[in-house]
C-alpha cells in the first residue's frame, strides 16, 4: 500500500541520497533555459498524440492489459525506438525503452517508483519530463499516449493526467519528444524535448514534489533547477525546453542562455568514463 512520505522524511532521504552520491556528477540546468509556449510539439506539427499506452507491468494497480490505459504505477515495454541508428544515452546505444506512467521513460527495465527523489534516484537510466506520482484511474483523468509514425522520432504524451490516489482534476499535461541520430533536427530544436501545457499538481497523497531531467541509474545526471522542491509546476507550466545530444539545453530564439561549464563536458558518447573525469574535476 502506498503512503504519503512526510516532508521532513523526504528531505532527509534527498539529503542522504546527495551524500551517498557525493562522487557522482550531477549537473543543474537553470530555469532560464525554459522557453515560453502554450502548445505541445504535436500541436505544432499536427497529427495528434498517438495511441493509448496499454501497460504490460508495474506496481500498485498497474492495470496490465487494460485497453483504456488507466493505471497507477504501471509501465509498458520494451518498446522499440525503430531508429535507423541507436540512441546513445550516457554512452550506451539504446534501441528500445519502457514507458512509465509516472512521468518518465527508462532503459533496461520498467520503473514503478512513484516518490520523485529525482531522476538520479532511479535504479535504471531514465528520461523524466515530469517524475511524479501520476494516477490515471479517475475517469476525469487522461492517460499516456505514444506516437511513432514519424521516422527516427517517438513522442509520449501524458495528456491531462491525474495524481495518486485517483485524483483529477487538477491535471498535468506534458509531452516528451525523443529523436534518433539520423533525424534532421531543425534550427532551434534538439534531440530531446520536454513540452508543458497546464500543470495543476505536484502535491499527491505520497509526496509534494516532482523532478525533471536525466539519470544514468548510477547517480550521474542532468536535472532542472527546482526539481524535488515545491513549486516546480509553476515554473514548467506553458513552457518547453529542447536538449541536444550532449544533454545541454538548446537556446531559444534570441536567447543567450546556456548551461555553464562543466555541462559542456557531458557528452553522451563519453559514457561513464567521461563522468569519472567530471567527478574528479568537481571534487578538485
Amino acid at each position: 500500500m502506498k503512503h504519503r512520505i512526510p516532508k521532513a522524511l523526504l528531505a532527509t532521504a534527498v539529503l542522504l541520497g546527495t551524500v551517498c552520491l557525493a562522487e557522482a556528477a550531477v549537473i543543474t540546468v537553470p530555469q532560464s533555459n525554459l522557453i515560453s509556449s502554450t502548445q505541445y510539439y504535436t500541436d505544432i506539427i499536427g497529427g495528434g498524440i498517438g495511441d493509448i499506452v496499454v501497460m504490460t507491468g508495474g506496481g500498485n494497480a498497474a492495470g496490465v492489459g487494460v485497453a483504456t490505459g488507466r493505471n497507477d504505477d504501471g509501465f509498458s515495454g520494451p518498446i522499440n525506438f525503430n531508429f535507423t541508428t541507436p540512441l546513445n544515452f550516457f554512452g550506451v546505444p539504446r534501441t528500445s525503452f519502457f514507458a512509465n506512467n509516472n512521468g518518465n521513460i527508462s532503459f533496461g527495465a520498467g520503473i514503478s517508483a512513484f516518490i520523485p527523489i529525482g531522476p538520479t534516484g532511479a535504479t535504471a537510466p531514465v528520461i523524466s519530463p515530469f517524475f511524479g506520482d501520476v494516477d490515471t484511474r479517475n475517469l476525469a483523468s487522461g492517460v499516456l499516449h505514444l506516437r511513432t509514425d514519424i521516422p527516427n522520432q517517438v513522442i509520449l504524451t501524458w495528456d491531462a493526467v491525474g495524481f495518486f490516489g485517483s485524483h483529477a482534476p487538477p491535471t498535468d499535461s506534458f509531452q516528451l519528444v525523443v529523436r534518433g541520430p539520423d533525424y534532421d533536427i531543425p534550427v532551434g530544436e534538439g534531440t530531446i524535448g520536454f513540452f508543458y501545457k497546464d500543470m495543476g499538481w505536484e502535491d499527491t497523497d505520497t509526496s509534494n514534489v516532482a523532478a525533471v531531467g536525466f539519470g544514468d541509474g548510477l547517480g550521474n545526471g542532468v536535472v532542472l533547477d527546482g526539481s524535488v522542491e515545491p513549486g516546480l509546476i509553476g515554473v514548467l507550466a506553458n513552457h518547453h525546453i529542447w536538449f541536444d545530444v550532449n544533454l545541454e539545453p538548446v537556446p531559444g530564439p534570441g536567447s543567450s542562455n546556456g548551461v555553464p561549464a562543466p555541462a559542456s563536458l557531458i557528452l553522451l558518447g563519453l559514457g561513464l568514463t567521461g563522468f569519472a573525469v567530471l567527478r574528479r574535476r568537481l571534487s578538485a
